[in-house]
């Protein structure tokens, strides 16, 4: 393993992403534990507890006559692990010890083994060949979230729940042929199952575990990688992607490196081979697209939202393997122009001043369109429960995650995210703060900031500040971002220096105690062109989409190679901060752009043809 994961060892600051977390904790809180619970209790016929307070029920793929009924609990449970982890939220701990001890009744219930939502018939009913809607994908989602809470939440009740419900599963399978199970996971998403059973085995060392983590490889999907054979060209990308989570975590606890050679075949054959969007998707209508054939595929149903986090995922494993700045820059496109244009919006508060109604709000969007005239469709809090919500309420609770990693006698920034990071490093303790630095300045008080800075940065800069009380040597590695254009401007203590730049990486190697570390990266606007329409391109300030304003495609004329006469700043500046707007120039009708993440109901086109000026 080349690097060391201080998710447990890091803060959000105050920023975009611990925004995202606190919105996404109120959401939690706000769905009620009888919802959350109905499915599990009538399954188990706890009619007691259900006719006591009858809930108003969840609709959409959580209603009762949803073959999924109760997968977004699990994810419920996952994410308020994670939180929780964070910030000792104890309503969330509350609520979710309440709902353990409830699912274990309704396993209790179930004659000790089934703690699932839905029938144990629907397994049953798939092995037979009926179309039961993907109940082990049903069951990984519930145990996922139940494991998550033991780990996160130290309940040991959880861990025992999965345990004599993985003795259902050892039982099933002893009974199934491989054939029928390969058959079964055609015919139905098996969901991440294989990296859970992965994952148990890394926690307890139980064989049981590691016996069905073999037993749910996919080898339709599996072998054909390992012969370095395309096998995702129109096939449902969120189907595979947990499968190569399940190799990935299988090679992490077996050190087996078949499992290790499927993973970077799918990735090889996902992104490196496939191109991708300028947002960083690769699918339309869920499936993958042809390699480096997009063009045809921009429409309605690009980016599922699922499909962003789990490539995220997949991203994150090979990057703590290798080390590879390029995982991590793909996981910057997609948290930004993925997690963030799909999760999550308000309208501006000033919005209001014109128009009697609230802010407007958006929580989820299954799929970030990309054609012309494209419009984001918003699900809603309690009707919907599509997969996406799932993701959602995980994904912006794991944001944390992504930003600090370790290796030997270096600790390395992967992500621009403030936190604040406490790690020790030869036995002696080190905090490091990442912010933003300031560059608006206050509108209110006289200041050099706002007297010294006229337009909008074409840079980002950043402050580490590095505390180590006792003096403490090693290495502190920043990822140099794919975008930056220019030199990395570094100082320490106000003074240049020069660093040294190393396989992406600016490597800062001294003695630490008490040091302010400015980081300075230039960006500035450049074209994405679709791989089999060079000439038709996506506009990206530095690592962000922009979408253009308008409900239709414009062809634009100019210099594609100099994005810069063709777009300048608009609005660039209210009160104390600079906005990220733009506007097109020199062109027939000139319209506006915006980022892509701060797009909510509004048409948007984010493709445009260039042509040369005549």
């Amino acid at each position: 393993m080349y690097f060391e994961k201080l998710m447990t060892h890091t803060q959000l600051a105050e920023g975009e992403a611990s925004w995202r977390q606190r919105q996404n904790t109120e959401y939690l809180l706000e769905l009620k534990t009888d919802n959350l619970l109905f499915p599990y209790r009538w399954q188990a016929g706890e009619l007691w507890s259900i006719n006591r307070r009858m809930p108003e029920l969840h609709g959409g793929w959580d209603s009762q006559n949803s073959h999924i009924r109760g997968t977004f609990t699990g994810h419920w449970l996952s994410a308020a692990a994670h939180i929780y982890a964070q910030t000792q939220n104890r309503e969330l701990k509350n609520r979710a010890d309440f709902m353990v001890d409830e699912i274990k009744k309704c396993q209790l219930q179930n004659g000790g083994q089934w703690a699932f939502p839905i029938p144990a018939d629907y397994v049953e009913g798939v092995k037979e060949g009926r179309s039961f809607w993907a109940p082990f994908y049903v069951c990984h989602k519930v145990m996922m979230g139940l494991l998550d809470i033991y780990l996160y939440m130290e309940n040991p009740a959880a861990l025992e729940i999965i345990d004599h419900a993985s003795d259902w599963f050892v039982d099933f399978i002893g009974r199934t042929t491989r054939q029928e199970l390969t058959e079964m996971m055609d015919l139905q998403e098996t969901g991440g199952i294989m990296e859970l059973w992965a994952d148990l085995y890394g926690v307890t060392g139980v064989q049981k575990y590691l016996d069905l983590m073999r037993a749910f490889e996919r080898p339709a999907l599996f072998e054909p990688l390992l012969e370095g054979k395309d096998v995702l060209t129109n096939m449902h990308a969120n189907s595979t992607i947990p499968e190569a989570h399940g190799a990935a975590r299988a090679y992490e606890v077996t050190g087996e490196e078949r499992y290790r050679k499927i993973v970077e075949s799918y990735w090889d054959w996902a992104v490196t081979k496939r191109g991708m969007y300028a947002t960083g998707g690769q699918t339309c209508g869920e499936i993958w697209t042809p390699p480096m054939r997009q063009s045809a595929r921009l429409g309605e149903q690009n980016q599922e939202h699922c499909t962003v986090y789990n490539m995220i995922r997949l991203a994150d494993y090979l990057y703590r393997w290798t080390g590879k700045a390029e995982y991590a820059d793909y996981i910057e496109r997609n948290i930004l122009n993925g997690l963030y244009a799909q999760g999550y919006w308000n309208a501006r508060e000033l919005d209001s001043l014109c128009d009697p109604t609230p802010p407007d709000f958006g929580l989820v969007a299954y799929y970030l369109p990309l054609h012309a005239g494209a419009q984001k469709k918003w699900g809603s809090k309690t009707d919907h429960f599509w997969c996406c919500h799932c993701t959602l309420v995980q994904a912006n609770s794991r944001l944390r995650e992504f930003i600090w990693y370790r290796h030997a006698n270096s600790v390395t920034l992967a992500q621009f995210i403030p936190s604040d990071l406490t790690e020790e490093v030869d036995g002696k303790p080190v905090q490091i703060q990442l912010r933003n630095t300031d560059l608006g300045g206050s509108c209110n008080r006289i200041n050099e900031t706002s007297l010294s800075i006229w337009e909008r940065p074409n840079y980002y800069a950043y402050d580490l500040t590095v505390k180590a009380e006792e003096g403490c040597a090693f290495e502190l590695k920043v990822r140099i971002p794919w975008w930056i254009a220019g030199k990395v401007e570094c100082t320490v203590n106000g003074e240049k220096v020069e660093g040294c730049e190393r396989d992406g990486y600016l490597v800062l190697n001294r003695r630490w105690q008490a040091d302010t570390v400015h980081l300075v990266f230039p960006k500035k606007l450049t074209c994405w062109p679709l791989a089999d329409e060079p000439n038709t391109v996506a506009f990206l300030d530095g690592p962000v989409v922009l979408a253009g304003l308008i409900g239709e495609e414009r062809t634009l004329y100019g210099d594609i190679h100099h994005p810069e006469t063709l777009l300048k700043p608009h609005c660039e500046r209210a009160w104390s901060d600079w906005s990220a707007g733009w506007k097109t120039t020199g062109q027939p009708v000139n319209f506006y752009l915006k980022p892509i993440a701060q797009i909510g109901r509004e048409q948007y086109t984010v493709y445009f043809p260039i042509e040369p000026k005549k």
